[in-house]
């Protein structure tokens, strides 16, 4: 049976947000930047805040707001993935449960092995803990994006400790594969490595493609591997603060246990009391009709892109809403969202943000009504013909 596509809220209603989506640019600007959605809030969030918000429930957050068991039997229903609720841990966001992993499993001066292109925190985050982030860009067949496994064995034989992986990546939209990610753990156990995946984008897989959870991938997977995750980026919660570190070997479990209470601490209470509800069966028909519409407007970008833009080098994503399109061809430069911002007045991602590999590329946030998307490309679209 087919999911009727969940509705995207007008410009109108989206510009009355306080977010950073809708206030860092004027309003004659369309933002298809940053990654917020323009969807309303799955209704048992709603609920669950305004219940808080009646009670005056704004507290700290307790030793178990309920997020352990949501994520397992969530990821259990969705993905198949058996997750030990025991062994899950939460903070207050992807990017720090990175870092507070990274200070664990590294030294100042390590060098950590990312694969660009590739979300922009990431060379942060390796920054923020001393050390240095050592690119190994994925390869792309001209079919789709995978792992340099031959890069990334030369890398851990020359001495870097550990892989930062996006799984699903962000920008490129890729789910990679059971056997890529198995393969990678091999490396990784071969020369004394961790792994630590973040797979903020794993809800958003579109049914016909495959997501494989890093520690789910093999043996070793589980034994060398951190996944960090949190409903935030289907469930549009980045404001709320609450993510999960995730293990299933032994050691890494005591890694994450032997963590300090304050890394725990910082999830935020709304951020948890969101996610339980975002995780729970009540809000599986919400995202199954969100990816309906991130399905059909992924398809309608290609189309609008053949249209407007025939230059452009976009191949349609298996997850998330995030676009990543080669404009090389037009001949806008290195950054050519800087020209589109300026002259088309529609925000992009800047390419080189995430790395080298990005030089002519933009991302571009597709999780927006379609009208909205129709006019952004139809606007770079004239700005190409003038």
């Amino acid at each position: 049976m087919s999911v009727a596509p969940l509705q995207a809220l007008s410009v109108d209603e989206l510009r009355r947000r306080s977010s950073t989506k809708w206030r860092r640019y004027p309003d004659d600007v369309l933002p298809l930047f940053v990654a917020e959605t323009d969807y309303p809030l799955a209704p048992a969030i709603t609920a669950r805040l305004t219940e808080a918000v009646g009670l005056g429930d704004t507290g700290y957050t307790p030793p178990d707001p309920g997020i352990r068991d949501a994520f397992a039997q969530f990821a259990l229903r969705r993905f198949g993935w058996e997750v030990d609720p025991a062994r899950v841990r939460s903070t207050c966001d992807v990017m720090m449960g990175v870092v507070e992993i990274l200070r664990v499993v590294t030294n100042p001066g390590d060098r950590v092995i990312v694969t660009p292109p590739v979300y922009p925190p990431f060379y942060d985050c390796v920054r923020e803990v001393g050390a240095e982030p050592e690119t190994v860009p994925l390869v792309d067949t001209g079919d789709a994006w995978e792992l340099d496994l031959l890069g990334i064995e030369a890398a851990l034989a020359g001495g870097a400790r550990a892989v930062l992986l996006c799984n699903p990546h962000n920008p490129t939209g890729t789910a990679h594969a059971r056997e890529s990610l198995a393969a990678l753990a091999d490396l990784a156990a071969g020369f004394g490595a961790a792994v630590i995946s973040d797979e903020i984008h794993a809800p958003l897989v579109q049914p016909g493609a495959s997501f494989t959870p890093f520690l789910a991938a093999s043996e070793t997977a589980a034994k060398v591997g951190f996944a960090v995750t949190s409903a935030s980026k289907a469930f549009n919660l980045a404001g709320l603060k609450c993510a999960v570190m995730v293990t299933a070997g032994d050691e890494t479990a005591k890694i994450v246990a032997d963590m300090p209470d304050e890394v725990e601490w910082r999830t935020g209470l709304f951020g948890a009391l969101a996610g339980v509800a975002a995780l729970s069966p009540e809000s599986d028909a919400y995202l199954d009709s969100l990816l309906a519409a991130l399905d059909e407007n992924r398809r309608l970008l290609a189309d609008l892109l053949a249209e407007h833009l025939p230059a452009a080098r976009y191949r349609i994503p298996d997850a998330g809403y995030l676009a990543w399109v080669d404009l090389t061809d037009l001949g806008w430069g290195d950054n050519p969202a800087v020209k589109i911002l300026r002259e088309a007045k529609v925000a992009l991602h800047f390419g080189p943000y995430f790395g080298a590999e990005g030089a002519g590329h933009v991302r571009i946030n597709f999780a927006c009504a379609p009208e909205v998307l129709r006019e952004a490309i139809t606007r770079i679209g004239a700005l190409a013909a003038s």
